[in-house]
């Protein structure tokens, strides 16, 4: 009798649930096999949430997982150098000898991807000062809209209202935690914008820099994003002038700023603008190839 209980006891012990870290060990073991969305994850994913529904690791790779899976990757030609801020992939020459471009376009299904937002949502809402989590999130949706990025501009924006009026202690694993962090990362999602290169991108990137400097009205690297973005792609260059020259009074050595007016004047052919801010740009320059490109320029004028 002794020996029956045993043995009806045993497939029980057997089926002792896994440890999380078991889970993730698994995981990690078959995507190093297989690939982001091979075979087997799936199952992995359910019983790890099933068990451990609040998990961190568990949450993330979920997020990582169904973005995997709900993306497939096409080739499609561009009449263009570069779209939505990337090189082709390949090019090659037509019957005429033109060039055509190829660029690789991610394409992704909108319930698979919707289980992804969910997870790293939930993630977010148990980690609120996890600020990796949310850009996750939004490089995620950037991808996702392509050249039309509303979804992404507004959960940046939400973003900073709530770093605006709730303080929260940033984390951000493998970068110091100060005052700069927030500005700084902000200021990496306006250059995604920035790069993108369409125009509801571009008025991404002006939203989103005039948004933050409502709350950061003395980080002028913003300022010079709005003078980017009359330069660039309004091509007003009174009013870039005007924003670039508001940053000089707050930063006169700011290379990045000298430099655009000085494109500035030569895009409108303007002698007298060029050799006004030449002198600066040679003066801040540490390149001596590049300082001496430039005083050759300045003699030439």
């Amino acid at each position: 009798m002794t020996l029956a209980a045993l043995a009806v006891l045993l497939p029980a012990a057997a089926q002792t649930k896994p440890t999380s870290k078991e889970y993730s060990d698994r995981y990690d073991l078959l995507v190093s096999k297989l690939g982001p969305k091979g075979v087997g994850l799936e199952t992995i994913v359910k019983n790890w949430e099933k068990d451990y529904p609040d998990d961190l690791n568990m949450l993330l790779d979920k997020f990582s997982f169904y973005l995997a899976k709900s993306r497939t990757e096409t080739y499609e030609v561009k009449e263009a150098n570069r779209y939505l801020g990337n090189a082709p992939v390949i090019t090659l020459k037509d019957s005429l000898g033109k060039d055509v471009n190829y660029f690789q376009i991610n394409n992704y299904d909108d319930e698979l991807f919707g289980i992804a937002t969910q997870a790293i949502d939930k993630a977010i809402e148990l980690n609120q000062n996890r600020l990796d989590f949310r850009l996750y999130k939004i490089s995620a949706l950037l991808d996702y809209e392509k050249d039309s990025p509303d979804m992404a501009l507004s959960n940046l924006k939400a973003l900073i209202d709530y770093d605006g009026h709730s303080h929260p202690a940033w984390e951000y694993p493998g970068y110091e935690s100060d005052k700069s962090l927030f500005p700084s990362l902000m200021q990496d999602c306006c250059y995604a914008f920035y790069l993108i290169g369409t125009p509801p991108a571009y008025e991404a990137f002006k939203e989103l820099s005039e948004k933050m400097l409502s709350y950061y009205p003395n980080a002028y690297e913003y300022m010079t994003n709005i003078g980017s973005y009359y330069l660039v792609y309004k091509h007003d260059s009174k009013n870039a002038l005007k924003m670039y020259n508001k940053v000089l009074k707050k930063k006169p050595d700011d290379y990045a700023t000298i430099k655009n007016c000085v494109l500035l004047a030569r895009n409108d052919k303007n002698v007298k603008l060029e050799k006004k801010y030449l002198p600066m740009l040679i003066k801040v320059t540490e390149d001596e190839t590049e300082k001496a490109s430039l005083q050759v320029r300045l003699s030439n004028l």
